[in-house]
């Protein structure tokens, strides 16, 4: 929406101005208190992600394998491969959605200057973040596996 494209560009300038005034300052490195805060603001959303892929992965995969792989005969690999296209493919249509969420739970983005943004610090805290996040929601997407031993063990039956 254009609303919300002049509020970035807003921001935008904001950051620039604030980012050519830091040049000639020495900046300190960000506290703890916000690198736990860059930390969560990145691991929330992807624990999201995580969560959605592995349990949509999950129900697809078996189920392409207990009716298409059985009609043609394809392995139980070949039906987990077509249950991550499935996954990525609602994981696209998805990521805005877990995004939304992720803001309306009040995840405000850190308050660091555009020095302290770029520091390794705060990269290596984002990118924990996200690792823990997706590795976390991953887990948490397992849960279809509750579901399916029972329908596993009905197939052996009949056969």
């Amino acid at each position: 929406h254009s609303t919300e494209r002049s509020c970035l560009l807003r921001e935008l300038h904001r950051f620039e101005s604030i980012a050519i005034a830091q040049e000639k300052l020495e900046v300190a490195p960000p506290s703890p208190g916000q690198l736990r805060h860059v930390f969560f603001h990145n691991a929330l959303p992807f624990v999201g992600f995580g969560f959605l892929d592995n349990a949509i992965m999950i129900a697809a995969g078996t189920q392409i394998e207990l009716s298409i792989g059985v009609v043609l005969g394809i392995s139980t690999m070949a039906g987990a491969a077509l249950g991550n296209l499935v996954s990525d493919l609602a994981g696209l249509g998805l990521a805005g959605y877990v995004e939304a969420l992720a803001s309306r739970l009040g995840l405000s983005i850190p308050d660091l200057t555009p020095k302290q943004a770029d520091m390794w610090q705060t990269r290596l805290s984002a990118h924990l973040g996200k690792a823990i996040g997706v590795t976390v929601g991953c887990i948490l997407g397992m849960f279809p596996l509750l579901f399916f031993g029972e329908e596993e063990e009905k197939l052996e039956e009949k056969n």
